[in-house]
C-alpha cells in the first residue's frame, strides 16, 4: 500500500470514525491519535466507546494540542496514522487562546506543520474531521471563529489529500481521488 493521505469528512454520528476504523483496519501498524479531552462525563463516555472500538494491536496517542511535536517521534514506526479528530484539536488550539486574537494564523501554521509532517513520511494518513459550514452561522463571536478556523484546516487538508470522503448517514461519498484504485 503506498502512501496516501484520505481526509474523512461529515457531520455528527455521521459514521466518520468507524469508516475511518475500516480503512486503518487494511493499513498494518496503525497509530491511532486521539484529540479528545474528557470536559465532562459525556464526552468521557464517548471517549471510552471509542477505546473499546479500536482493535487491541493498535498503538494510541492521546494528545489535544501539540500533535506534531507528539507525532514525530513515532511515526517513522507506523504504516498508517489515524488522527480522530481535526475538530477537536481546532477547539483545543482556539480554547488555548482566551482572547481568540492570535489563533487563526497560528492554527493555520499547526495545520500546515501537521501535513508537512505526513509529507515527510512514509506513513499513510487518516483524519477525520467534521464539517462545520453547512449549519447556521454561529451566533457567538467565539463559534464564528471555530467554523472559520476549522473550515479553514478542512480546505487545507482537503487540498493536500489523495482521496476526500464526505460521510452522510453512514454513507461514503468520494469527493476527490488522486490515483485510488478501485476498492
Amino acid at each position: 500500500m503506498s502512501r496516501r493521505l484520505t481526509l474523512v469528512l461529515g457531520g455528527v454520528r455521521a459514521g466518520k470514525s468507524r469508516y475511518a476504523q475500516e480503512l486503518a483496519r487494511e493499513g498494518g501498524r496503525v497509530l491511532y491519535v486521539a484529540t479528545a479531552e474528557a470536559g465532562d462525563s459525556e464526552m468521557a463516555a464517548r471517549i471510552e466507546a471509542h477505546r473499546a472500538e479500536r482493535p487491541r494491536g493498535w498503538a494510541t496517542l492521546e494528545e489535544p494540542v501539540d500533535l506534531v511535536t507528539a507525532l514525530t517521534p513515532l511515526v517513522p514506526d507506523v504504516d498508517t496514522v489515524l488522527l480522530d479528530c481535526l475538530t477537536l484539536w481546532v477547539s483545543n488550539l482556539l480554547l488555548q487562546d482566551p482572547d481568540h486574537e492570535a489563533t487563526p494564523d497560528h492554527i493555520q501554521t499547526q495545520a500546515r506543520r501537521l501535513i508537512e509532517l505526513y509529507e515527510r513520511g512514509d506513513a499513510s494518513w487518516i483524519v477525520v474531521s467534521n464539517e462545520v459550514g453547512l449549519g447556521v452561522i454561529p451566533a457567538t463571536r467565539l463559534g464564528r471563529d471555530y467554523a472559520d478556523a476549522l473550515g479553514r484546516v478542512n480546505q487545507q487538508f482537503a487540498a493536500a489529500a489523495d482521496e476526500v470522503i464526505m460521510m452522510f448517514a453512514g454513507l461514503p461519498v468520494n469527493l476527490k481521488t488522486r490515483g485510488l484504485e478501485s476498492r
